[in-house]
């Protein structure tokens, strides 16, 4: 890691809080004088935007067709912003990546999940990230912070958000030493004191 940055993603339902997190996170490395970027899925990019419009706010794409716009999404959002800036030593952070497609895409809409695994991991060269804060909160009580939205996933049914929160929880379970699952209930100075702490030992590993 030392010739390279570090590569930070934040994942969870809706109202789970990462936007607060993800601006808490790069204003207290950017304090440090680190170099920091900040990117989303979908977005990041020119067309990345113009697909995420499509993709919120477009009801009744068929599932494929929309897992294939994520794909475009994500293929033009690591080529142009994520790899060039960790091969420049920046740390990235971006408010969802592929695990998202996981959990929304493979258990939420039921796409076949190994075969989502084996496409990102050939449409994003392998790029795995370092570390991945899963904000984990009630269906309930997230969609509860976000009364006024109304984009395609937001408007689901409460069975699709569940699936999507089980399918976090259990990729969590798999990859424990890359996830920090966190509750999305305590205050966001705390889960900010807790996401930086961990970013922190990266940081300090990627020296030794």
């Amino acid at each position: 890691m030392a010739t390279r940055g570090l590569f930070v993603t934040f994942e969870g339902g809706e109202g789970a809080g990462k936007s607060t997190q993800v601006a808490l996170l790069k204003a207290r490395l950017e304090a440090e004088g680190r170099r920091v970027v900040v990117t989303r899925e979908p977005g990041g990019t020119t067309v990345g935007e113009k697909i995420r419009e499509m993709l919120l706010y477009n009801d009744g794409i068929d599932v494929k067709t929309e897992q294939s716009l994520f794909w475009a999404a994500r293929g033009e959002l690591v080529r142009k912003i994520i790899h060039p800036s960790l091969e420049s030593g920046a740390i990235v952070i971006s408010d969802r990546f592929t695990d998202s497609n996981l959990a929304y895409q493979g258990f939420g809409r039921g796409l076949d999940v190994p075969l989502l695994r084996r496409v990102n991991s050939w449409l994003t060269e392998g790029l795995v990230p370092d570390l991945t804060v899963l904000l984990d909160i009630p269906i309930f009580d997230g969609r509860q912070r976000k009364l006024l939205d109304d984009d395609t996933f937001f408007k689901e049914q409460t069975e699709f958000h569940e699936r999507v929160r089980k399918g976090y929880l259990e990729l969590a379970a798999t990859e424990p030493l890359r996830w920090l699952v966190l509750d999305g209930f305590k205050r966001p100075q705390d889960l900010s004191d807790a996401v930086y702490s961990a970013v922190a030992g990266l940081l300090r590993a990627s020296l030794s």
